[in-house]
């Protein structure tokens, strides 16, 4: 059964790796995590130890101190990343200065954790990390697990060239609608995005197989959202730096979850999902490119999101009149938008309303 729904028995099931040199605070964040129901607790107040264990073992969570003695908690994140394995991190610390914050969330650290702790509050940080880091685990496996099936199906049957590009449409539909069920009541968006980008791909020139890869690839381009936590990804009001900073990793996160493919399809995909917050000024995540730098499918898909975003209903605002969102867009022209994308989507115009009107959303407003 391919199963990617994460329950609270996985949860609880979850390997937590928890890491202070004083164990009067280890036996504190231990025993909390114990009575909340975590069952696999591993402790230890010794960073060298804690390397160890990391290398040695899969964890699905750590906890990390950052002021300990011998070896400190960026040195040991930095430890981690050489390992190569993608595990979410919650530093403990008492400083609250920004620039500790800061040197943190680029060491790796997912969330941020001030002493003294409140028990209520760390227990939903913990599982809001570990819902989102097993979902995209799970949903990682999924996929592998789908393409181990079409290859198994193109070795037992000899698939014809253009039965196996409808198995991988298959496999992006349905990875693509993945990521839409945690953001958005429907899956419009995805449908909406797909076409708009279609049109603008053909409006710019694209050659008539990118583009209709392009119709395809695009509906992956937010699946990277599965690893944001909801209190974050459905929050209603504005996300302050800190939340910022994790939304950003959803570009990182769903190429990470598509890979790299020797399918022009999957990899058009994996493009779009690492690059469609690109801006064309550079000032844009999560690289920072700018210009021609950035893959023209990324620098459409970054017109056609923004536009779909503004006049669509989201928890956190009312859609934007029309007039209004292409005010916005020929003002970001030359900034966030590429200059020429901008008039070849403002020629298009017509046929973009035509589509929005056929797949609209109900809640949507006028």
């Amino acid at each position: 059964m391919n199963d990617t729904t994460i329950g609270i028995h996985d949860i609880k099931n979850a390997r937590i790796l928890v890491v202070d040199d004083k164990p009067d605070n280890l036996d504190i964040l231990v025993d909390q995590l114990e009575e909340f129901g975590y069952s696999k607790v591993v402790s230890t107040t010794d960073p060298t130890k804690a390397v160890h264990l990391f290398a040695q073992r899969d964890f699905d969570l750590v906890l990390l101190d950052i002021m300990m003695p011998v070896m400190n908690g960026f040195e040991v994140m930095d430890r981690f990343k050489k390992t190569n394995k993608i595990v979410p991190i919650i530093v403990l610390t008492a400083l609250q200065d920004k620039p500790t914050r800061l040197r943190a969330f680029n060491a790796g650290a997912k969330d941020f954790l001030t002493k003294p702790f409140d028990s209520e509050e760390v227990m939903a940080r913990v599982r809001n990390l570990l819902e989102a880091h097993l979902a995209q685990s799970r949903l990682s496996s999924f996929n592998h697990l789908l393409w181990q099936q079409v290859e198994e199906r193109t070795h037992e049957l000899s698939l014809k060239n253009e039965e196996l590009v409808e198995t991988q449409l298959q496999v992006v539909h349905r990875l693509g609608r993945a990521g839409e069920f945690r953001d958005s009541k429907t899956g419009l968006h995805v449908i909406r995005m797909s076409h708009y980008s279609h049109l603008l791909g053909k409006a710019c020139g694209m050659s008539e197989e990118d583009n209709f890869l392009l119709l395809h690839a695009a509906s992956m381009h937010d699946i990277g959202k599965i690893g944001v936590p909801d209190s974050i990804l459905l929050k209603p009001d504005k996300l302050d730096a800190k939340e910022w900073e994790i939304m950003k990793q959803h570009c990182a996160i769903g190429a990470d979850i598509i890979g790299k493919h020797q399918s022009k399809l999957l990899e058009m995909a994996r493009v779009i999902a690492l690059t469609h917050h690109e801006k064309w000024n550079g000032q844009g995540y999560p690289n920072g490119i700018k210009g021609e730098n950035i893959p023209l499918i990324g620098r459409v898909v970054a017109v056609t999101d923004v536009f779909d975003a503004l006049t669509s209903v989201r928890p956190y605002k009312d859609p934007w009149p029309l007039k209004r969102v292409i005010s916005l867009i020929k003002e970001e022209s030359g900034n966030h938008f590429d200059p020429k994308l901008v008039e070849d989507f403002l020629g298009i115009l017509d046929d973009i309303m035509v589509i929005k009107e056929r797949y609209r959303d109900t809640i949507d407003g006028d």
